[in-house]
C-alpha cells in the first residue's frame, strides 16, 4: 500500500512540475499577431539581455509621427549567443530597424522581433544563425 501511495505521489509531483513549467512559458500567438508583420525604425534606449526572453526597447515614431517607446520581445539569450548576439551587441543610441509581429494590445507598443538591422554598420539578425557581419567573418561591435 505504501508503494502505491509513493508511486502515485511521485506521478502527481512530476505532473505538477511539468504543468508549472509549461504555463511559465507563454505562447507567442496569445500575445502577438504572428500572421502580421510591421517594421519600425528607432533609437535603442535599453537592451535587456536576460532569460527567459531578451527585450529591446527603442524610441520610434508611431503612426501619428509621435515618438513612443516600443518594446521588442526577442529570443532567449542562449539562442542569441549561438547566433553571435551578446549583451554588448546593441547600445543605447544605436539606430535600428526592427521587423516583427505586432502585439495584440496596440497601446502596449510591443513586437515579437523577427528581424533587426543596424544600418550604420550593416549588422543584421534574422534568426537561426544569421547574425550579420560577425557571421560573415567580421568582428563583433564593441
Amino acid at each position: 500500500m505504501i508503494r502505491i501511495l509513493a508511486a502515485a505521489f511521485g506521478v502527481a509531483l512530476v505532473a505538477l512540475i511539468t504543468a508549472a513549467g509549461a504555463s511559465a512559458h507563454h505562447s507567442f500567438p496569445a500575445y502577438y499577431f504572428e500572421d502580421q508583420s510591421v517594421t519600425i525604425e528607432g533609437t535603442v534606449v535599453e537592451f535587456d539581455f536576460r532569460a527567459p526572453h531578451t527585450w529591446l526597447h527603442v524610441l520610434a515614431p508611431d503612426t501619428d509621427g509621435q515618438m513612443q517607446r516600443f518594446s521588442a520581445e526577442w529570443a532567449n539569450p542562449q539562442r542569441l549567443a549561438r547566433d553571435g548576439v551578446t549583451a554588448d551587441r546593441l547600445k543605447p543610441g544605436d539606430v535600428v530597424r526592427i521587423t516583427g509581429s505586432p502585439g495584440r494590445t496596440a497601446s502596449e507598443r510591443k513586437l515579437h522581433l523577427k528581424r533587426i538591422e543596424r544600418p550604420a554598420d550593416g549588422w543584421s539578425w534574422g534568426g537561426m544563425g544569421t547574425s550579420g557581419p560577425q557571421r560573415r567573418g567580421g568582428t563583433p561591435r564593441r
